[in-house]
């Protein structure tokens, strides 16, 4: 797995999280088990380097709750397949 930050340069990020198939899978478990339970967990950095994303929580949250992201899971196929 991999996390890179992208600077938008207007005080907002970009965070990509590249990710193998077996990491899908297991991420895929995770998010049906924090449904589950209403629980969370973490993607974690080995924290090798000169900095970077350390650690990314995902936790479950009531409906009530106001958000402010969306999931846009539109399709981006890279050139070339």
């Amino acid at each position: 797995m991999r996390a890179d930050i992208e600077n938008f340069k207007t005080g907002w990020y970009g965070i990509t999280i590249g990710m193998k198939t077996q990491q899908i899978d297991c991420l895929i478990a995770a998010l049906e088990k924090m449904k589950s339970t209403q629980s969370h967990f973490h993607l974690r950095s080995d924290f090798e380097g000169s900095g970077g994303v350390g650690d990314i929580e995902f936790c479950w949250m009531p409906d009530k709750t106001i958000d402010n992201m969306d999931l846009d899971d539109s399709p981006v196929v890279p050139p070339n397949r």
